[in-house]
């Protein structure tokens, strides 16, 4: 499967109103090069198993292959995990035809807030709500196997 998204910066905590779910997930990395990442996650009471590929030059679109797992073996693989677990809430907000994923991060990553969209079309256009900031697409810091290495509050600001 085909993944096309673009990534932006929150500017407040305003999406938080329009939500229609909120989920804690925590995730490791079995392997964070950016070639190909093998990612273990809990998200609420669901395990997942995903690998995806290198992204295209902007960032935006990549392979990405996902299976549901039971729990405890993801609980078990998170144990193989490298080091930099990602623990965040994530917000699912509406908007228009679209859903925005506002990931809310805690830990080493806390006081970062990251909106994703996917869209069926690198260039197709979308609804953009007034909490949406800066775009990162393609800014590889703001990558999920990245942020376990390099967190968030290690930056310079």
């Amino acid at each position: 499967m085909i993944e096309i998204e673009r990534k932006f910066l929150v500017l407040s905590d305003n999406y938080k109103k329009e939500a229609a779910t909120k989920k804690r997930i925590v995730q490791g990395y079995l392997n964070s090069n950016p070639d190909r990442t093998v990612r273990v996650r809990i998200k609420g009471d669901q395990g997942f198993l995903t690998i995806k590929g290198k992204s295209n030059d902007a960032g935006t679109i990549r392979m990405e292959w996902e299976k549901e797992i039971p729990v405890p073996d993801a609980e078990q693989l998170l144990t193989l995990c490298e080091k930099g677990a990602i623990d965040k809430i994530r917000y699912e907000i509406n908007s228009g035809i679209h859903t925005f994923e506002i990931d809310e991060f805690f830990g080493d990553n806390e006081g970062l807030t990251v909106a994703e969209i996917e869209l069926s079309d690198e260039n197709e256009a979308f609804e953009k709500p007034s909490w949406l900031g800066k775009e990162v697409t393609g800014d590889q810091r703001y990558y999920n196997s990245q942020l376990s290495n390099n967190p968030f509050k290690a930056w310079e600001q």
